[in-house]
């Protein structure tokens, strides 16, 4: 695509097409997928591309999403009419339009049909490699809270590569998302001892300890009151820190443990500060939020 007379913006949409379409699809089969947010069909398509990119992912298939509304001119220069359009591009040509297959069977023979008449080579990738997209996408749809879809993406990796510590360790957290602890501490234990140590499932290990520690809080209003008529009642403090978890309220619960640490960090043996680091770990301790709560805690402890 010539870029003469382009604005910047885009310019860096053609840069960023031919990084993640043009030039992997010099070895690899890459299935476009333009959609939009407000295309109800085209979100309805979605699990089921994503299912048969995992399914060929060993083949050299990789999936790309182009958002129409975010990339008009890559749009236009395929001359896309209509969404969801879907096509396949090999070495940076349109092999195949895929628009007309809409399930997982119809998809799955045009996909066998081409690789069948094209010369991608065999991968020569260690697995891990291979399934870091799908683990980042997995991670991705995780954190949007859409948690029957990565349940879906995780079970089908670990289909892959049972003994991934990352694939293991996203479908854990995808499980206790889902209120599946047990399913959860099952798929960490069906590792081998050796795999079983990787620091990736650190995190999953986390959030299995807050799915138990945090129970769910009938009267969460109660127990706020409680706490407002007798603010170093730590134990009323704990339970309703442990009811936001449970409820999703993550700032709700790190404001109320951070108020009983300053209060009294020493209450049941550091009970709040435990529970607020085994938080962070369940969050992820890259996290911007995690840090920005760290930043909090250290002004408690060393003032």
């Amino acid at each position: 695509m010539a870029t003469l007379g382009m604005s910047a913006a885009e310019r860096q949409a053609i840069e960023d097409f031919k990084r993640d379409v043009v030039e992997p699809s010099m070895d690899a089969l890459v299935i476009i997928d333009f959609w939009a947010e407000w295309c109800g069909p085209c979100k309805a398509l979605t699990p089921t591309l994503e299912k048969i990119a995992a399914k060929y992912a060993d083949r050299g298939v990789k999936l790309v999403k182009i958002n129409v509304d975010e990339n008009k001119l890559v749009a236009a220069q395929f001359r896309v009419q209509s969404i969801p359009t879907v096509y396949a591009v090999f070495q940076g040509q349109i092999v195949a339009d895929l628009t007309p297959a809409r399930t997982e069977s119809q998809l799955s023979q045009t996909i066998e049909q081409i690789l069948r008449q094209l010369p991608i080579p065999a991968s020569t990738e260690e697995p891990a490699q291979d399934i870091a997209p799908l683990i980042a996408m997995g991670e991705g749809v995780l954190e949007e809270g859409n948690i029957e879809r990565a349940l879906a993406i995780f079970s089908q990796i670990v289909e892959m590569a049972p003994e991934d510590p990352a694939a293991v360790a996203g479908l854990a957290r995808a499980l206790v998302a889902a209120g599946q602890p047990d399913d959860a501490e099952a798929a960490i234990a069906a590792l081998p001892e050796d795999k079983a140590k990787d620091p990736a499932l650190a995190r999953a290990r986390a959030a299995i300890a807050l799915a138990r520690e945090a129970q769910p809080v009938d009267d969460l209003a109660g127990v706020r009151a409680e706490v407002a008529a007798d603010p170093d009642n730590h134990e009323a403090r704990f339970r309703l820190a442990g009811g936001l978890m449970a409820a999703g309220d993550r700032d709700g619960a790190a404001d109320m443990l951070l108020e009983s640490i300053a209060r009294d960090r020493s209450w049941n043996e550091g009970a709040a500060r435990s529970r607020l680091l085994t938080l962070f770990d369940a969050v992820g301790l890259e996290d911007p939020w995690v840090a920005a709560q760290r930043r909090r805690l250290s002004a408690i402890l060393f003032t």
